[in-house]
C-alpha cells in the first residue's frame, strides 16, 4: 500500500504539470497568434534578421509540418519553423522564431549545456530502447541486477531532461534580448506577449524534467523493492 502510494507521488506531479503546461502554452500561442506584429515581419523574417545580425548567414530557415514543431537542427544548420510561425506575422510567431534563432546562436558559441545535451543524444536513444527491455526482462526472470541496469538506463532520459532546462531558458533569454535590441518588438505590450509565450513554453520543459526524474525514481524504487 505504502509502495503504491509512493509510486503515485513520484509520477503524478509530472503528469499534472505536463497537462497544465501544454494547456498553458497552447492558450498563449493561440492568444498572441491573433496579435499582429506592428513591424509586419513573418516568423521566418524575424529568424533571418536575428541570424544575419549575428553573422550566421550559413544557417537556413525552412518550413516544417506539424503544430509547435519548431526546432533548430544543429546537424543541418537549419531552423525549422511550423506553419503557424514560418509565414505568420504575429507576436507569438516572432517570439518562437527568435527562440529557435537563440539555439543557433548557442550552437555557434559552443554553449556548454547545448554541447552536453547533443553529446548524450545517442546514449538517450539507446537507453530509451534498451531500458524497458532490460528492466522487464529482469522482472520476468526475477533478476534484480538486470532490473537495476534497466533502471539506471532510464536515468539517461532524466539527465537529458535536466540539461535541457538551461538550454531552453537561455534561448528564450537571448530571444527577448534580440527582439528588443533590434526593434523587432516595438513596445512593452508586444514584449510582454512574447515573454508570456516563451514562459509558458519553458514550463513544458520543466514538466518534462519532473516527469522524467519521477519515472526514474519509480524504477529505482521498484528495483530496490524487488
Amino acid at each position: 500500500m505504502i509502495e503504491g502510494t509512493l509510486i503515485w507521488i513520484l509520477i503524478l506531479p509530472g503528469m499534472i504539470l505536463g497537462g497544465l503546461a501544454q494547456s498553458w502554452v497552447k492558450s498563449n500561442v493561440m492568444k498572441f497568434s491573433r496579435v499582429p506584429l506592428r513591424r509586419g515581419l513573418t516568423g521566418a523574417q524575424v529568424a533571418r534578421a536575428i541570424l544575419d545580425a549575428r553573422g550566421l548567414h550559413d544557417v537556413g530557415v525552412a518550413p516544417a509540418k506539424g503544430v509547435l514543431s519548431d526546432h533548430y537542427d544543429p546537424h543541418a544548420k537549419v531552423l525549422r519553423l511550423s506553419e503557424a510561425v514560418f509565414g505568420v506575422r504575429s507576436v507569438a510567431a516572432a517570439g518562437i522564431a527568435a527562440h529557435e534563432a537563440g539555439h543557433a546562436i548557442q550552437d555557434a558559441e559552443d554553449y556548454l549545456p547545448l554541447e552536453a545535451r547533443s553529446a548524450i543524444v545517442p546514449i538517450v536513444k539507446a537507453g530509451s530502447t534498451a531500458a524497458p527491455l532490460v528492466f522487464f526482462a529482469g522482472l520476468a526472470v526475477g533478476s534484480q541486477p538486470l532490473m537495476w541496469i534497466g533502471a539506471l538506463l532510464f536515468g539517461a532520459s532524466s539527465i537529458f531532461a535536466l540539461i535541457t532546462l538551461p538550454v531552453e531558458f537561455d534561448a528564450s533569454r537571448r530571444a527577448l534580448l534580440h527582439l528588443e535590441r533590434m526593434g523587432i518588438l516595438t513596445d512593452a505590450e508586444e514584449m510582454d506577449g512574447a515573454r508570456q509565450v516563451l514562459r509558458a513554453a519553458a514550463w513544458t520543459y520543466v514538466a518534462a524534467a519532473v516527469a522524467a526524474v519521477g519515472s526514474w525514481a519509480m524504477y529505482l524504487l521498484l528495483s530496490r523493492r524487488r
